[in-house]
């Protein structure tokens, strides 16, 4: 094996059991020998010299093209072997500490996402085929964390409480305008607009998403009361009681944060509440990870609270709330994952083996980050009213109770009695 690279790993994996072979067919052995085994075959003398040079990117790179394979184990397993070896401040030599040094330096230069770039970052991973996200997601089209609140609960019905979850937070009344920022496949929108009698603006940059979205929407029979729009939440002028985005944030960029909610806060009206679920980080501010970048989500950025708050701060708007939801995104992309593993076939059939592969690897190593690398999910309640929601919680729970009983178990959107009363007011 190329010295440099088996330096790496000799330094890194001091407990498990992995086994990686060279191209030349010798197999060196890293660990203290516990453990489920993990095979690694490097097949190429480039995908050495790369992994050595720029793990970050060259590692998922070399499995997506082939150049790596997983002779025991997957690549979740490879990971969770890494991971559970690296300290606080890992292992890396010193090039690689500087490559990751000036992707710190360079992130806002890559963050900025003007209206139209924002427009091409976003068609560049949502408009994919239209079958595609059908093959692994729930059948509301949720690409978003769900929500646990008992670890045997489907992915369905985790999505379902979700939904719940959210909506609780809104504190809704009838006949609300509300504004679902990056609003997807149409699913929290539809459901607001038929458990609470609520009008709703849904706003996305995705044309595949906006013409589902309008669909599910006419064949609901909601079409009077849910409105879908391609548009930039920038350019927006109305004013709405309620606001809420999911899954949208990671995309704005930390550039734009400043942007973001002063228009949140002009949206907002006085007596307003919004809701904010992102993805965030426990630590502190750093890169977005190269192959995500490069990949996955061109512009895409996770931030950590500390790079949030000061913005929400200086935009006048209150934090009433935060929760962090810890586990929940990771059993939610194992959910993800083990579907998409079971329509493989179909996947490959619509694009190719190294699409798969690509995939896979931002599946696992999206699971892999939320276990072991400290990714969260944050929902923010904000208002521009210190009285605009009560001051204890228990009105959340309260208002998913009323869901639920209405829900009746199913984890179908809008899957209520057409015999019940249409309006559910939260206490």
């Amino acid at each position: 094996m190329n010295r440099v690279l088996q330096g790496i790993v000799g330094r890194l994996i001091r407990t498990g059991n992995l086994t990686v072979t060279d191209p030349d067919g010798t197999a060196d052995k890293f660990g203290d020998g516990n453990g489920p085994p993990v095979h690694v075959v490097l097949k190429t003398h480039h995908a050495e010299r790369a992994i050595a040079f720029d793990p970050m990117l060259s590692l998922p790179q070399a499995y997506m093209d082939g150049e790596l394979e997983m002779a025991e184990g997957d690549i979740l397993d490879l990971l969770q072997l890494v991971y559970s070896n690296m300290g606080p401040a890992g292992v890396e030599p010193a090039w690689t500490k500087a490559i990751e040094g000036m992707r710190v330096a360079l992130r806002r230069l890559q963050q900025v996402n003007t209206a139209a770039r924002a427009k091409r970052n976003v068609e560049h991973h949502y408009d994919l085929s239209r079958e595609f996200y059908r093959l692994f997601l729930d059948d509301d089209l949720q690409y978003s964390c769900a929500y646990f609140e008992r670890p045997d609960m489907t992915l369905e019905e985790a999505q379902l409480a979700k939904r719940r979850h959210v909506a609780a937070k809104l504190r809704l009344e009838p006949r609300q305008q509300v504004l679902d920022i990056g609003s997807g496949w149409g699913g929290l929108a539809l459901y607001l607009a038929e458990n609470f009698d609520v009008n709703v603006l849904g706003v996305t940059l995705s044309t595949e998403q906006h013409a589902v979205a309008t669909d599910r929407a006419h064949e609901a029979g909601l079409q009077n009361r849910v409105h879908f729009e391609i548009r930039d939440y920038r350019d927006l002028q109305e004013r709405f009681d309620r606001i809420v985005s999911v899954g949208m944030f990671e995309h704005v960029g930390v550039n734009h944060y400043h942007a973001f909610f002063e228009r949140v806060s002009a949206l907002l009206k006085p007596d307003g509440v919004m809701v904010l679920h992102a993805i965030g980080r426990a630590g502190p501010p750093t890169a977005t990870n190269a192959f995500i970048r490069k990949y996955i989500f061109p512009g895409g950025y996770i931030p950590a609270l500390s790079e949030v708050l000061p913005h929400i701060e200086k935009a006048g708007l209150i934090v009433d709330d935060i929760e962090i939801l810890r586990l929940h995104y990771a059993e939610t992309l194992k959910h993800w994952r083990q579907r998409f593993h079971q329509q493989r076939q179909r996947v490959l059939e619509i694009y190719d083996e190294r699409f798969f592969r690509m995939w896979d690897f931002y599946l696992a190593g999206s699971e892999a980050a939320f276990r072991w690398q400290g990714l969260m999910v944050f929902q923010i309640q904000l208002s521009r009213s210190n009285d605009a929601v009560p001051i204890t919680r228990d009105y959340i729970a309260r208002c998913e109770e009323k869901l639920r009983a209405r829900d009746g178990g199913s984890a179908r959107a809008g899957a209520v009695d057409e015999a019940a009363p249409h309006t559910l007011r939260g206490p």
